[in-house]
């Protein structure tokens, strides 16, 4: 007797291509940082995979206008690392960029070759205007319903961006912009020019003095509602402050991101901090031993940026220029 022949299912052709795998990745003064994702429903980003580092590229390039030896080897070290979760997950679109360490840096171009040659990622340094755009556009999603619009800012290592962003016919606008090129690494080093690294107070008056300045350009162009905006800040400052306001144990990003908070509030924590030695705040679960020393620069910036802009509501993005990479990446893959 003849065997009965096999039955086999025929999988059904739905004409759908697989998701893309995109990837971002942000090489700051500070930090290199990759995030993998796809799109998600609706535009929104499901993240795949992420990676982060304390590199300290730009230490020293305030005084000395060069990446060290020993910063391109850290970031080097890193950048293979974030080429590993490219190939694990077989990324083919992906655009990485470098900012202020690298925009100040005479010597950027033996980075971008080093990350070309040895982890085959091709690095491009960005205006700080780009910058901007890519942080608001990462952010603009956490605008609050109810608002014109926020005070997007980014506290950075290297530089500090300041945005002023409106909801206009259900998009994002950016009215205003400025780079402020001092942040919570180059504070640290004493960028300032002192002999001695400042105190709290030489940095948030110094900060003060160029924030005024921006708002005078902002003031300008229109008129800045504080009722009508919300702060919304992005960066490891403000996500720490919020993290320590929330009085978790450790950082939840979860919990963070997109949270709201009384501006008074995190105020209030920015200056308990900076009452605090290098040791209490080192024992913060959401500072640690690698924040301990920045934060009190960050606490100077954020205060600063409080007080020209003092709005009464803050929102919290764990996220953004990234973000914004992905958005444009997800953009064109759907084109």
């Amino acid at each position: 007797m003849d065997k009965p022949a096999k039955k086999h299912r025929r999988r059904r052709q739905t004409g759908r291509r697989p998701a893309p795998v995109l990837a971002a990745l942000d090489l700051g003064t500070n930090n290199c940082r990759l995030l993998i994702a796809s799109p998600g429903r609706e535009g929104s980003i499901r993240i795949v995979d992420s990676f982060s580092r304390i590199v300290k590229l730009g230490e020293g390039v305030a005084h000395s206008g060069v990446l060290s030896e020993a910063a391109i080897e850290r970031t080097v070290a890193a950048l293979k690392i974030c080429a590993a979760h490219l190939e694990r997950h077989g990324v083919r679109h992906i655009r990485a960029v470098a900012t202020e360490a690298c925009r100040q840096a005479s010597n950027a171009h033996v980075l971008v070759a080093r990350a070309a040659a040895e982890a085959g990622i091709a690095l491009t340094v960005i205006s700080a205007a780009e910058e901007a755009r890519l942080a608001a556009l990462g952010c603009a999603p956490l605008i609050g319903e109810g608002f014109d619009g926020a005070l997007v800012f980014d506290i950075g290592g290297g530089s500090t961006e300041v945005i002023w962003l409106r909801h206009e016919n259900g998009l994002p606008l950016i009215v205003q912009f400025a780079s402020v090129p001092l942040g919570v690494m180059s504070l640290a080093e004493g960028a300032l020019g002192a002999v001695q690294r400042p105190d709290f107070a030489a940095m948030q008056a110094v900060m003060l003095s160029r924030f005024a300045a921006v708002r005078q350009q902002m003031d300008r162009v229109g008129s800045f509602d504080l009722a009508r905006y919300h702060l919304l800040g992005t960066s490891g400052t403000v996500t720490t402050l919020a993290g320590v306001a929330l009085k978790l144990p450790r950082y939840v990003r979860a919990r963070v991101d997109g949270s709201w908070h009384d501006s008074a509030t995190i105020m209030q924590v920015a200056q308990e901090l900076v009452g605090l030695d290098r040791k209490g705040r080192a024992a913060q679960g959401c500072i640690g031993n690698e924040r301990a020393d920045l934060i009190v620069p960050g606490c100077a910036i954020f205060t600063a940026i409080h007080e020209t802009w003092p709005c009464s509501r803050l929102r919290v993005a764990d996220r953004g220029l990234r973000e914004g990479i992905l958005r444009e990446l997800m953009a064109e893959a759907r084109r």
